[in-house]
């Protein structure tokens, strides 16, 4: 039923709705504007939206300019967003920048290659997967390790595959006050192979001489060496845990040299991940490997073989062995260097030794 006028009989007529005379909206309804910003390059972008009471809201499109015909800013997308970060988690921020950084070349890599930033993101996330959930790892002695300024860090070396080198780096970066990088010193084969080369060198791996060693030392950095080489990391699982002869003592002389400490380090459980039974000898040199090892699981499983064995692993680092006492010419002498080298491969024994006397079970202590 329509009401209608007493007076006239008519119905009433629907009047015009006020406007503003500022923005020509109707009364007590303002436009609402939402000023974006976002990475779209070029031109000037909005769309129009209605809201639920008819009234238009402007939105800027992502990359639109403030000014038209002016070029979106080439800011990183993290500054852009910036006053939207409710919205956005800061993991994909970082995601995208760093993706950014790698299409673009902008990033940096020191004179040897180091490429901080992708071992920060990339390689360390990953090794933690074998670190912590594989091999659950026990760190001791970490506070030996020098807070600033070069050092010497001497290590075991055992395992088959040398995985024992990138958990030691996963276990000074996680352990140290400061999350220093452990540099270390890789043999000629790392850096012949395809693709392992260049990620290593990326990695912080630089080759192993006298030159690269001393400079980096004398740089201020704390560098990984592996004496035994081959001998260790390829012996027989009969030989576990006896250290192989050290060379001729060439990190001996560069730590005299640069004066920087010597820390000994124990590694434990490395060399059950993969037990050396034996070694086919005419494939290795076919392939220009140092060995070709057989397993319990290799080559018998194939590619399963390679798997490592879920060991326990402990890292030590004993107490440094300082450098700075010898004379200044102690590194030109043969018999003084001789007589440190053994000093650190007793100290190193030792520990291994010690930590084996308190170990249990292979795969549980």
């Amino acid at each position: 039923m329509v009401d209608r006028n007493p007076v006239s009989g008519a119905r009433p007529s629907r009047a015009a709705p006020v406007r503003d005379t500022r923005d020509g909206s109707p009364a007590g309804q303002s436009a609402q504007v939402i000023p974006l910003r976002s990475a779209k390059r070029g031109g000037d972008a909005a769309a129009e939206v209605v809201g639920e009471h008819g009234d238009a809201s402007v939105v800027s499109l992502p990359g639109s300019s403030d000014v038209p015909g002016q070029r979106a800013s080439s800011e990183p997308i993290s500054g852009r967003i910036a006053d939207h970060d409710d919205l956005v988690p800061e993991s994909a921020v970082k995601a995208l920048n760093f993706l950014r950084a790698r299409l673009t070349g902008d990033f940096d890599v020191d004179e040897y290659g180091f490429d901080s930033e992708l071992t920060d993101s990339v390689l360390l996330p990953a090794l933690r997967l074998l670190y912590d959930r594989w091999f659950r790892v026990e760190v001791h002695g970490a506070e030996n390790l020098p807070l600033g300024g070069g050092g010497l860090v001497v290590c075991n070396h055992s395992g088959t595959i040398p995985l024992d080198g990138l958990m030691t780096m996963v276990a000074v970066h996680d352990n140290h006050p400061k999350q220093r990088h452990l540099r270390l010193l890789g043999a000629d084969l790392v850096f012949q192979l395809p693709f392992v080369g260049s990620f290593a060198r990326k990695a912080g791996l630089t080759l192993a001489c006298h030159p690269d060693a001393e400079r980096m030392l004398r740089g201020g950095e704390l560098v990984g060496v592996f004496p035994e080489g081959f001998k260790g990391v390829g012996k027989p699982f009969g030989a576990r845990y006896k250290l192989q002869r050290f060379g001729r003592g060439g990190f001996i002389s560069a730590a005299l040299r640069t004066g920087v400490p010597i820390i000994p380090c124990a590694i434990i459980g490395a060399e059950e991940t993969y037990p050396k039974l034996g070694d086919i000898k005419p494939l290795a040199r076919l392939l220009g490997l140092p060995y070709f090892p057989v397993t319990p699981f290799f080559p018998l499983l194939g590619p399963l073989g390679a798997v490592p064995l879920p060991t326990k692993w402990h890292i030590e680092f004993g107490e440094p062995v300082c450098t700075e006492a010898e004379a200044d010419d102690a590194w030109d002498d043969p018999m003084r260097v001789l007589t440190l080298t053994d000093r650190v491969r007793e100290s190193m024994q030792q520990l291994l030794y010690e930590r084996l006397a308190q170990r249990g079970d292979v795969f549980r202590d």
